[in-house]
């Protein structure tokens, strides 16, 4: 008897996921885990968000307005350790858990079961961390990259932050090897790896990244711990230790980070801009070499963070030209999707908007590395707000942009909804007016010697600091109208559901574009067979479009 209730048990959930609350709790579906990857990203960019807003108000007059000194810190700290590891990578492991599989034609992730606790270790480990702006001595102040000394003041809330860090940084890894072991081994007979979609291969060499430098953050943050409570003396000089070498241990993680942030991003781009342009990737497999290049430079550039701390010249000056290397294989993708749209059939529906936002803005803030790749120069730029200006342009028109890009794109897919083209034109529209007011003043604050996570200026950057703010508060008032135009597509705001064909958008190539418009709960339990003529369809041959 127990058998046939088994049996039947297994039925039920082969066909459709439990109702109510246990459904989002117990669930191993890559469509379920996908979706609260990306209601948990968005909560975090509105907390994110506000926590910005908090800095930019500050700074709308020389002078202290609102908030003192120690809770400014916090806030420049909470913000961006919220935004990295709570929004935009969460937002990005979202993604791949939705499209992944449906991209390479298998029913689900390799270890759905990892999939669903790699994910609800992010709900706690955010509580914590937010948890910790109640405590007594207030939350991390020493910025995200918590140097030593300075974190090392931190009160009650020290080991909250570095327990907290280590659950991202466990949640992080468990998702990355899902996705290697799913790429490398779950894909429809026929896809080799040179037939994937560029999202499938920018995300399989992302996971190896994430792999390779979470444990090194991890390393990191328990040395603090250990120099904090046990007396050791990594970075305490008065022991024989150094807080520079806390510096590099930091960076061998972050500069790989960055990269971690903005690869998968490519791959949106790389999948977007055909589908408007209506036309073939333009150089599919230098953009694989393109991405395994830019993973694999990643590793050896992380001192030009650093060029101020008193490096060897030897050190400067290799870290200057790999850092400057670094941009070829950037530039070949920037050059490929220009070359993409060259004298395609291009239609300007919101995916695509944001998309050309992308390789626009993104540029901006590549051309501003470059500047600060230089290192006499870098002396003059280093922690002014020429630096936050330079990588808020890579995160914000750059990850953001693309992450909101692959909402519009393939939300239709996802709930069997378009959504409003008009309020998407308009939400793209005022972003990026706004995102541009908000950070393109500060490169000129910064040439000219205001410094960073300072709450107070000298009058003389007044002008920019108020253009900034401005821009700051429309930025975050223009999400409201994406919130909206989400929530309308996943709950029917606009009127019944709409009858959309599986290929949504004409142009659009891949086994995603095979299924029905909503995706059913489970996709490709009998995986696609492949033949040459078929992939075609995924990344040469425009004329499967009509």
């Amino acid at each position: 008897m127990a058998h046939a209730h088994d049996a039947h048990a297994h039925h039920d959930e082969h066909h459709g996921p439990d109702k109510g609350i246990m459904r989002w709790i117990k669930t191993t579906n890559h469509k379920d885990l996908g979706t609260l990857y990306l209601f948990f990203a968005f909560t975090m960019f509105f907390i994110g968000g506000l926590m910005s807003l908090v800095i930019r108000a500050e700074l709308f007059h020389p002078g202290l307005q609102f908030v003192q000194p120690e809770f400014f810190n916090q806030m420049t700290t909470m913000h961006a350790l919220v935004m990295i590891f709570g929004g935009v990578m969460p937002g990005f492991v979202g993604l791949a858990n939705w499209m992944v599989p449906m991209m390479i034609g298998c029913s689900d992730l390799a270890l759905p079961r990892v999939n669903n606790w790699g994910f609800w270790i992010l709900p706690f480990a955010f509580a914590m961390l937010i948890s910790t702006l109640f405590m007594e001595g207030g939350a991390p102040a020493g910025g995200w990259t918590m140097y030593p000394p300075l974190v090392l003041q931190t009160g009650n809330a020290f080991p909250f932050l570095i327990f907290a860090v280590h659950l991202m940084g466990i949640s992080s890894i468990t998702g990355a090897i899902n996705v290697v072991v799913t790429i490398l081994n779950m894909r429809a007979p026929g896809m080799t790896l040179l037939k994937m979609p560029l999202f499938v291969w920018t995300w399989l060499i992302t996971a190896y990244l994430l792999i390779a430098v979470m444990p090194v953050l991890a390393g990191a943050v328990t040395m603090l711990l250990t120099d904090k409570y046990f007396h050791t003396s990594f970075f305490a000089a008065a022991g024989g230790g150094d807080p520079v070498m806390f510096q590099h241990i930091f960076w061998f993680f972050g500069h790989p980070e960055v990269y971690i942030m903005i690869l998968p991003a490519f791959g949106i781009v790389s999948t977007i801009i055909p589908t408007f342009a209506r036309k073939t990737l333009f150089g599919y497999d230098s953009m694989v070499y393109a991405t395994a290049s830019i993973a694999f430079l990643s590793f050896i550039v992380w001192a030009h963070h650093m060029f101020t701390v008193g490096m060897p010249l030897a050190g400067e000056l290799f870290f200057m030209f790999a850092t400057m290397l670094i941009a070829v294989p950037t530039g070949v993708k920037v050059f490929n999707w220009v070359a993409t749209m060259w004298r395609g059939s291009m239609t300007f529906e919101t995916p695509m908007l944001f998309a050309i936002g992308f390789v626009f803005l993104f540029s901006i803030g590549g051309f501003s590395g470059l500047m600060l790749a230089m290192t006499p120069v870098d002396f003059q730029y280093h922690d002014t707000y020429f630096v936050v200006a330079h990588f808020h342009y890579v995160l914000v028109p750059g990850a953001v942009f693309s992450i909101i890009a692959a909402v519009y794109y393939w939300i239709p897919k996802w709930t069997g909804r378009m959504y409003n083209e008009f309020w998407g034109k308009t939400h793209f529209w005022l972003s990026a007016v706004f995102i541009n007011l908000t950070f393109f003043p500060q490169h000129f604050a910064g040439l000219a010697g205001m410094q960073r996570r300072v709450p107070d200026y000298a009058v003389q950057f007044t002008d920019w600091n108020v253009m900034s703010t401005i821009g700051a508060f429309g930025f975050f008032v223009a999400q409201f109208i994406f919130i909206g135009n989400m929530l309308a597509s996943c709950f029917g705001w606009f009127g019944r559901k709409q009858d959309l064909p599986n290929r949504v958008w004409e142009g659009a190539h891949g086994l995603e574009w095979t299924v029905a418009s909503p995706a059913p709960y489970h996709t490709f339990e009998d995986p696609p067979t492949i033949g040459d003529d078929e992939i075609t369809a995924v990344h040469d041959n425009p004329a499967h479009a009509h």
